[in-house]
């Protein structure tokens, strides 16, 4: 065999009892598993290399099924973030905003309109415009070598309205709807996984129940799942959830519910309700489950916040209606004393919005400081310096919304449909530590310190179910015949080591990560590996 890990504690990813083992590879694949009880009958694996236990774990590689590394993948062949954390495939094209399908106007307007999320993309060279030919890009970056990690990939439907209709806030005709069902097939041919949506963020936000559904039985015919960023996370977020529930059902199409949290004063405590929604209808026979991340802040853009309706036509549109003071006062209005859709129908509290990135250096000062806390440092309003922050950095502003509920995200991430999502935007001078984070965090504070889950249980909610909700026939579980992507962590100190004022710190306790065999981590390092690739939709 090329490999050995010799004498590890194996949590297979199924959710059983961990056991000692010798694990051999070959040729990219886990080719002989012999367990502790086996070795008398014989001698012990031998191969060319041995990797000694000592005390490791060896699980599945970690699934990162909410991934926002769609250009980072393509510009930092190191990617430590996610492939320290474990991870060895995340999932890409989330909350209906990304860059591919598109034309030379959609790009560009894409490219603008999640500067905040990505970077502006300046150092990249777009040189795709179909799902097919990002999936291409990510095989042949880096003079062909790869990507760091594996990358799947969703169809964005905000863009997909973007590139068929532009940015009008109407229903789409049948002739907008077809070509939309056109562009998704062609995605879903070319190998994307499904279809995501972001429901607060324009211009996805503008599609109706209808439009949604007739998509979705487009990605439900290619045995794909949609992936929708719902309506609301607050005062609507039970009835947002039973859309998205009452709407897949009809299409015939399998649910993912991206970032499933219960935030805001209005929803605390109320991580039951929705739990109680969700075991209904799979009681009912519907195909559903979810993501979560285990902290209880946001990360978005502050752009996001405005009402839907101070968006519409697009980035220049929205920066003329904030230069406007009239139009300014009319936002004002709304997301003070109303709720704007953009923050979920609740009344901004601007102590909650802490600026974690801003896309103009010259505007640094802001980062780690609430909008509140900088309105006062200046003697203002709040509304004041949030107008002025919006207009100075070009919409490109992030921030922390401190709005969640640690009670809701340890019930939540109890459920037997739960898997693991980053959600973790790299872009900003302090990014929010879910994206260096996660993983680890999982199974150090909430496994281990915690025991919300058991260590078996944790390990499976990060492997084999996202893989089976990615329809991975040989990948998420430690087992003969299947893909090497393998972590081995020691269970006694793994943990996060990024924080709100370190977010970018790598974390401890897991010094060997695997891709197809190969190590992309060894002894805590990076290697020079670049093992990932584009992983398709094969059914």
């Amino acid at each position: 065999m090329d490999l050995v890990l010799r004498d590890v504690r194996v949590i297979d990813g199924t959710g059983g009892a961990s056991y000692r083992a010798d694990v051999g590879v070959t040729d990219g694949r886990i080719a002989e598993i012999r367990r502790e009880a086996d070795t008398g009958a014989g001698p012990r694996l031998s191969a060319a290399r041995t990797v000694e236990g000592d005390g490791l774990a060896l699980a599945p590689g970690f699934i990162d099924m909410h991934a926002h590394s769609d250009l980072a993948l393509l510009r930092d062949p190191d990617h430590s973030a996610k492939a320290a954390q474990g991870v060895t495939l995340e999932v890409l094209g989330q909350d209906g905003l990304s860059y591919a399908p598109v034309d030379e106007r959609t790009l560009a307007e894409v490219r603008r309109s999640i500067t905040g999320w990505n970077g502006d993309g300046s150092d990249i060279d777009f040189d795709w415009r179909t799902v097919g030919g990002y999936l291409d890009r990510l095989d042949r970056n880096f003079g062909g070598q790869g990507i760091a990690v594996n990358a799947a990939y969703l169809i964005p439907q905000g863009t997909l309205r973007m590139y068929a209709m532009g940015w009008d806030d109407r229903p789409a005709t049948p002739a907008e709807i077809d070509r939309m069902k056109q562009l998704v097939a062609e995605g879903m041919e070319e190998g994307a996984v499904g279809m995501s949506s972001g429901l607060t963020y324009t211009p996805g936000m503008y599609a109706d129940d209808a439009e949604l559904t007739e998509l979705c039985r487009v990605v439900a015919r290619y045995d794909g799942y949609y992936c929708p960023h719902h309506r609301s996370y607050g005062a609507g977020a039970l009835q947002a959830y039973e859309e998205m529930v009452t709407l897949t059902r009809s299409a015939g199409c399998a649910l993912h519910l991206a970032h499933a949290t219960m935030n805001f004063g209005v929803n605390k405590g109320k991580a039951p309700d929705l739990l109680t929604l969700l075991d209904r209808a799979l009681a009912d026979g519907a195909d559903i489950s979810l993501d979560t991340y285990p902290y209880t802040p946001g990360c978005t853009t502050l752009v996001a916040m405005l009402p839907s309706w101070a968006t519409e036509g697009g980035p220049e549109p929205t920066l003329d209606r904030l230069r406007d003071d009239s139009t300014a006062e009319r936002i004002r209005h709304v997301m003070e004393e109303v709720g704007a859709d953009g923050c979920h129908g609740v009344p901004i509290e601007w102590d909650t919005i802490e600026i974690s990135g801003v896309s103009d250096p010259g505007l640094a000062s802001c980062v780690g400081k609430t909008i509140a806390e900088s309105a006062a440092q200046r003697g203002e309003a709040p509304w004041v310096t949030a107008r002025r922050l919006l207009i100075n950095d070009n919409l490109g502003s992030t921030i922390l919304q401190h709005v969640g509920h640690e009670e809701n995200v340890q019930q939540i991430m109890r459920h037997r449909v739960h898997t693991g999502g980053s959600d973790g935007i790299l872009q900003g001078y302090k990014p929010h530590p879910r994206a260096y984070g996660t993983f680890p965090r999982y199974l150090g504070r909430y496994a281990r310190e915690l025991n919300i889950l058991s260590l078996e249980e944790t390990v499976a909610h990060l492997t084999s179910r996202p893989a089976a909700r990615l329809r991975l026939a040989d990948r998420g579980l430690v087992r003969e015949g299947y893909r090497a992507d393998l972590v081995l962590f020691d269970p006694e100190t793994v943990a996060a080591g990024s924080t709100f004022a370190t977010p970018r710190t790598l974390p401890v306790g897991i010094p060997h990560v695997l891709i197809d065999g190969t190590f992309v981590m060894e002894d805590g390092r990076r290697t020079d590996v670049l093992a990932g690739r584009a992983i398709r939709r094969t059914t």
